[in-house]
């Protein structure tokens, strides 16, 4: 793989490139699926390939192969080059500047292969499923347990004189099961990922998590309409926080497609809340030592006391926003909202009258206004206790208002994605039931 990013640089220069970057990567992994007792699917992947872009002057050009033969790279440099011959020169275009590529490399520990046979991890998978279906009574069903692993490399380099490599590896466990109740039937999941299989939650404990949530959304009904505070459990409060992102992008700011543009260092959240970027933290599902440019990665806040202190760049929004990139092509890095000091069940007591989310629906977000309406399912919450679930419902606001009603967040901090925060209560919503 080094020789092949190599080899394309040298051509990118023998053809006339000013510039150019390429990113070869490769992976191998093992998935296995049951269902209801029954193997469904038994997968062995192998992948790789090598994207090289060109830059000619401030013309861009990019292709792509999966074949690291010398032949074949070379052809992608002339196809990438005769792409970007037909462009026009765009002055944003150019690889990051030399003074922001990563010098330092840390080892975060991401790569902990996990290379376990055929029967162990279908041992897994059918003791995750069979964990969910023997817990209840109720539950009767299944749409399938899975068990996961798979190891990727690397290579990114470019013509400032960059080359560094990232190893890392993936492990999960997840399982959904059908319960049936005196309302009809309900379905719920559940799922573990780690770097490390060690770090994993046990398959058993994901089945029986899976059929638990599950059997206490039987006899859903519809929540009354009105306007209620509304606590969202961690698991789809972080979507909250990818609105966020998405308004803060580059892409949508120089677009001029954001609910949030002009808004840098104003006031939009609480002055409690505090949004940082850690993509440094060892064995992390978002870490990395440098972006998809080569540039390195730091800790930053990007809420502080309430107030936006940052965007999220990488070199070509950047430079079309007048700013310098932020070390983030590629996406956010283990971005965390801080969280508070009550757990889930304090803030269901806190909230009095009010609705609990554990399930979003559709994509009713429009990311230039703000404007919120999604459907939902989750739990009534009267006098600080949950009465009853709830489904078939919708929940409507406007993300500005919403940000700025923020009004704790819990301890109960997911972390197995790249963003990572607790349940998250916010003030008041509009709730569209009966």
């Amino acid at each position: 793989m080094h020789s092949a990013v190599q080899f394309a640089l040298e051509q990118a220069r023998q053809q006339g490139a000013t510039a150019a970057e390429a990113a070869a990567s490769q992976g191998q992994g093992l998935s296995v699926n049951v269902r209801m007792g029954e193997i469904e699917t038994i997968e062995h992947t192998r992948d790789r390939g090598l994207v090289v872009t060109v830059y000619l002057g401030q013309k861009m050009g990019s292709a792509s192969t999966a074949d690291y033969g010398p032949a074949s790279v070379a052809e992608i440099v002339e196809a990438a080059c005769n792409i970007a011959r037909h462009l026009e020169d765009d002055v944003c275009n150019g690889l990051p500047d030399a003074d922001d590529l990563a010098t330092t490399f840390p080892d975060l520990d991401l790569y902990h292969p996990w290379r376990p046979s055929v029967d162990d991890v279908l041992d897994g998978a059918l003791a995750c499923e069979h964990a969910a279906l023997d817990w209840d009574q109720r539950i009767e069903n299944s749409e399938g347990a899975s068990v996961s692993t798979h190891e990727t490399l690397g290579v990114y380099a470019n013509s400032l004189e960059f080359l560094a490599e990232n190893r890392k590896t993936r492990h999960g466990i997840s399982c959904s099961v059908i319960g049936r109740g005196e309302g009809g039937m309900q379905r719920d999941y559940w799922y573990t990922s780690a770097r490390r299989y060690e770090d994993l939650e046990a398959a058993a404990a994901v089945g029986k998590q899976a059929a638990q949530r599950t059997v206490r959304r039987l006899s859903s009904r519809r929540a009354p309409t009105d306007q209620v505070p509304v606590l969202f459990e961690a698991p789809v409060a972080a979507s909250l926080l990818s609105h966020l992102v998405s308004a803060i992008s580059g892409s949508a700011l120089y677009r001029k497609a954001s609910f949030l543009l002009d808004q840098l260092e104003q006031p939009v959240f609480p002055d409690w809340v505090r949004v940082h970027e850690q993509p440094l933290l060892p064995r992390a599902i978002g870490s990395a030592a440098f972006d998809g440019e080569g540039v390195q990665t730091r800790t930053r806040d990007i809420v502080s006391d309430g107030v936006l202190t940052g965007y999220v760049l990488d070199a070509y929004s950047a430079r079309r926003l007048g700013l310098r990139t932020t070390g983030n092509a590629g996406g956010v890095h283990n971005l965390t909202l801080v969280s508070g000091r009550k757990s889930l069940d304090e803030l269901v007591s806190d909230m009095g009258r009010g609705l609990l989310v554990t399930e979003l629906i559709g994509f009713g977000v429009n990311p230039v206004t703000g404007d919120y309406s999604r459907g939902a399912a989750g739990f009534w919450v009267d006098q600080g206790e949950i009465q009853f679930p709830v489904d078939e419902i919708t929940i409507a606001g406007n993300l500005k208002q919403m940000f700025k009603h923020f009004s704790d967040v819990g301890t109960d901090v997911d972390t197995r994605g790249n963003v990572r925060c607790g349940s998250i209560l916010i003030n008041e919503m509009t709730v569209a039931g009966d």
